[in-house]
């Protein structure tokens, strides 16, 4: 089973529906952590940030003894649950990106931090990624770690066979809309057939709900998954099944990279590290083109101060430098973190080439790519409700299930968990 990054996101698309959980929850006074501690606990998961800089943060602040914990397993439940208890909270904690939606409905466990001088900081930075951790008065919540901005990852070799054009601004030419780029797909299985330019209808769909303007709940709480937009995005996607260029790798797709089943992968710029993993024999293969149509965002995610933290100015301190333009460039060396901050796309660690992908400098396509980032409402109960069409998806591409009716399915089963969700 494929264990990467981009798994795990839409994996969390698909988790329990239960959501509401903090919105009774009860207030503490223990200050985070354990009561009369001075330590300053701080929370994240692994590969979150660089262990190489978290550790060098103990030496930058001895008098404010962090205490790191890498937590395992599912971190947000595991927050959310010490959240609700009242005690242990650590005084700084991560929130994956995908869960920030929900975290924003409990506003009020978190410290605004622009009162520590956060709006300052966010003025020169990515405005989209920034809004994702505010909430619709204005706090903010939290301090962007990373982003993913997507491209669409190549065999340059497959291709070549295939007689495609291997350049990246040819490749990016050639498939700059979706039409463009399952004619260019089919061609590329015709002339090699063992190989597919589509990895999962999964993979496809997240791209295309990232580039529309609405996704399933709307700013006003109401259901809008069965818009003529999202339809739109749907019958787009079900197209390369229809076309037979879709690889059904989603629950193989480490194997399919290796052996060049999946000869065209749209991910995020952290999914370069997935790559590598998975097929390291591909090194010098491997190049990146811009998507089609325009860059989306998957992941990135932010570190924050839950309300109960006492030193709430020294916590935000620790923060500045941990997520510092430096230390953005050596998250990027030590764990392939992609910088939320652009001054760190200008860092030697971003601007080399990359010998894995033939020596290109993949900082070209992800930086623009990172700037152009459409910014989009996701509602808290985004996850739970895009559940539903994911699941329908897997029906079409792996039992068949004609797509017509995977759609009505989809939509019925959304409005219900929806509703349950409380959205109108």
């Amino acid at each position: 089973m494929n264990l990467s990054r981009r798994h795990l996101l839409l994996s969390s698309g698909l988790a329990a529906l239960g959501t509401g959980a903090l919105a009774a929850c009860s207030t503490s006074t223990s200050g985070g952590g354990t009561s009369g501690s001075t330590a300053t606990a701080l929370w994240y998961w692994n590969g979150g940030l660089s262990d190489k800089v978290v550790a060098a943060s103990k030496t930058r602040f001895p008098d404010a003894g962090i205490t790191p914990s890498v937590v395992g397993g599912d971190f947000k439940q595991k927050l959310q649950t010490t959240l609700t208890g009242g005690s242990f909270i650590p005084q700084i904690t991560g929130v994956k990106g995908e869960d920030m939606p929900f975290f924003r409905s409990v506003a009020d466990k978190f410290t605004d931090l622009n009162t520590l001088g956060a709006a300052d900081i966010a003025a020169g930075q990515l405005a989209w990624k920034w809004a994702e951790a505010q909430t619709p008065d204005g706090r903010q919540l939290g301090f962007p770690i990373d982003i993913g901005p997507t491209a669409m990852f190549y065999r340059s070799d497959i291709l070549a066979q295939a007689g495609l054009p291997t350049d990246p601004t040819e490749v990016a030419a050639a498939t700059s809309t979706w039409d463009d780029f399952y004619a260019f797909g089919q061609e590329l299985h015709g002339k090699v057939p063992a190989s597919f330019p589509v990895p999962s209808l999964s993979a496809v769909f997240q791209i295309i709900v990232g580039q529309i303007s609405q996704r399933f709940v709307s700013e006003d709480d109401t259901f809008v998954g069965d818009s003529d937009e999202m339809k739109s995005a749907w019958d787009t996607t079900v197209k390369a099944q229809a076309l037979g260029i879709n690889a059904n790798a989603a629950q193989g797709l480490d194997a399919a990279l290796a052996s060049g089943v999946t000869a065209v992968d749209l991910g995020a710029a952290w999914h370069a590290l997935d790559i590598k993993l998975a097929a390291p024999d591909t090194s010098g293969k491997w190049m990146v083109a811009n998507n089609p149509v325009k860059p989306t965002n998957f992941g990135g995610s932010f570190l924050t101060i839950p309300s109960a933290t006492k030193d709430k100015a020294g916590a935000f301190e620790i923060i500045k430098w941990v997520l510092g333009t430096d230390n953005q460039g050596e998250a990027f060396t030590d764990a392939s973190i992609f910088p939320a901050d652009p001054a760190a796309w200008e860092l030697p660690a971003l601007t080399g080439g990359d010998a894995f992908f033939g020596g290109q400098k993949t900082i070209d396509i992800f930086g623009p790519a990172g700037r152009e980032v459409p910014e989009q409402y996701v509602a808290a109960s985004d996850s739970a409700v895009s559940a539903a069409f994911y699941n329908e998806l897997t029906n079409v591409e792996a039992n068949g299930k004609d797509p017509a009716q995977a759609w009505t399915d989809a939509v019925a089963a959304a409005r219900d968990i929806a509703q349950r969700q409380g959205v109108k």
